[in-house]
């Protein structure tokens, strides 16, 4: 596999983390799809280690767009303190 794979793969990850952090639902998607990217880059390099980390990311980002997407009208109680 070419190296600028990783490097491609950790700019699409940053991005999503970025864009989650300025409260952009975007963010939660490209991090979903940078998880589908690890994961074919793990089948491609025989990096099996990567699929069960895909999943894991996955599985976080999927939650935690669930709750900040529920949150999102609530409050902040910290902000109110």
């Amino acid at each position: 596999m070419i190296t600028w794979w990783s490097w491609l793969l950790m700019a699409v990850g940053v991005t999503g983390l970025f864009l989650a952090g300025r409260r952009r639902a975007l963010g939660w998607a490209i991090g979903l799809g940078a998880q589908l990217l690890w994961f074919v880059y793990a089948l491609s390099t025989q990096q099996y280690g990567f699929v069960v980390s895909a999943v894991a990311y996955g599985w976080v980002y999927a939650r935690n767009f669930r709750a900040w997407r529920t949150n999102e009208g609530v409050p902040n109680a910290a902000a109110d303190a």
